[in-house]
């Protein structure tokens, strides 16, 4: 198997949920360590911002990375730092300044800090790792900067076509389980649209052999 690393699109930080980590009576967990001077780890923080989408993401970049020695497996795109690794710890005062910049490839504060820490990764794995897209490559948000980096490095899941953000994540939560990599394609040239896929069935738990 060879080295593979992946790249998860970020959740929102200016929507409903995102209101709640910053309401001063909030007193669960996660408001509450964010509330630290450590804060808490981003892949946690978007988890609850985002829901099933990014905890499928989470699942299935935990399951199936294969990085290099000392380069993270999965790094988060942010909105004004760039690649993250996902244990990188955050703050409220850090989740304010990227709901504070928009996704938008022409916006310099998201552009600039993507396409130099994009370059350095490049330079951390070599040209014979993977690096997977687990996010939209319908609009060119992420694809017009990373491409220029990564070339045909760059893939991303072929079973994304076509499908909304909720599916996408019970599908990964669903290879997660049960082991069942998808089959990437590189994102310069692909179809990056196409018509909806079938609901995905009811999800399956693995089964526990009692001793």
């Amino acid at each position: 198997m060879g080295n593979r690393i992946f790249l998860l699109s970020p959740a929102h930080c200016g929507g409903e949920r995102a209101k709640l980590l910053f309401r001063p009576e909030a007193r669960f967990e996660l408001a509450m360590q964010l509330r630290t001077p450590q804060g808490a780890t981003i892949g946690d923080v978007f988890s609850f911002l985002s829901g099933l989408y990014f905890r499928g993401k989470m699942a299935y970049a935990r399951r199936f990375a294969n990085p290099p020695a000392n380069v993270p497996g999965a790094m988060v795109i942010t909105t004004n730092r760039g690649l993250v690794p996902a244990e990188t710890f955050v703050t409220l005062k850090d989740l304010l300044k990227m709901g504070g910049v928009d996704i938008c490839s022409e916006e310099r504060r998201y552009r600039t800090p993507l396409t130099k820490s994009s370059k350095l990764m490049l330079e951390q794995i070599g040209g014979e790792c993977d690096v997977v897209l687990l996010g939209s490559v319908a609009s060119g948000k992420y694809v017009d900067i990373l491409s220029r980096i990564f070339k045909e490095q760059l893939l991303f899941p072929s079973d994304f076509v076509g499908r909304g953000d909720m599916s996408r994540g019970g599908l990964m939560l669903r290879c997660a389980d049960q082991g069942n990599e998808l089959a990437y394609v590189p994102v310069h040239g692909a179809v990056r649209h196409g018509q909806r896929p079938p609901k995905l069935g009811k999800r399956t738990y693995p089964t526990m052999k009692l001793q």
